[in-house]
């Protein structure tokens, strides 16, 4: 069984530092290899690059973390229950 908090935390902060590294890609190489694009259609409100965006990314892609974790564990949880292997006493 999955701990909703530890599973929620651990993707928000995975989808929080993706955002970072996406962005750093963006800020080191040629235009052609930029993610800025993806980001602009997959985060409301963001647009290449300024702090507001940039911030309101960070937090945006921690939610959507927090949201995966509270979807998955649950339906992880239940299937585990259901055909999971019987709890060793």
């Amino acid at each position: 069984m999955l701990n909703w908090k530890v599973v929620c935390l651990s993707l928000g902060l995975w989808a929080a530092m993706s955002f970072i590294v996406c962005v750093a890609w963006g800020l080191v190489t040629p235009e052609s290899l930029h993610m800025h694009a993806f980001l602009e259609q997959i985060l409301p409100g963001f647009e290449w690059l300024t702090w507001w965006a940039f911030l309101l990314g960070l937090v945006e892609s921690f939610l959507f973390g927090i949201y995966t974790g509270a979807v998955f564990v649950p339906i992880h949880n239940a299937v585990n229950r259901r055909w999971g292997r019987p709890p060793v006493r």
